[in-house]
């Protein structure tokens, strides 16, 4: 049985974190990245905490990351190994994400 995965987003002017928690269990994971200009990110880094590990939410911060970059016109700097990963899977990322 899958459980739901809620994220939640905060940014400051220079910096922004998703978090994110999964229904019913310990634990969360974390996307942070570096506001370089308005419309420049970079993705800095991803850690999930073990009790977490193979649950998919790795994968759904950084789905949440291209969403929002996509709704607000941004591009995003993969420096993470994580969100680099999942870009060489995902090129229909492209559009949003530098090489």
């Amino acid at each position: 049985m899958s459980r739901a995965i809620t994220i939640s987003h905060s940014e400051s002017a220079s910096e922004g974190r998703y978090e994110a928690r999964v229904a019913g269990r310990d634990g969360m994971g974390k996307l942070t990245y570096s506001r370089v200009s308005p419309t420049k990110i970079v993705a800095e880094h991803t850690v999930v905490d073990n009790s977490l590990r193979g649950s998919g939410v790795a994968t759904a911060l950084v789905e949440r990351l291209v969403a929002d970059a996509r709704e607000n016109g941004v591009t995003v700097v993969p420096q993470c190994s994580f969100v680099v990963a999942q870009h060489e899977r995902h090129p229909e990322w492209s559009d949003v994400m530098e090489a």
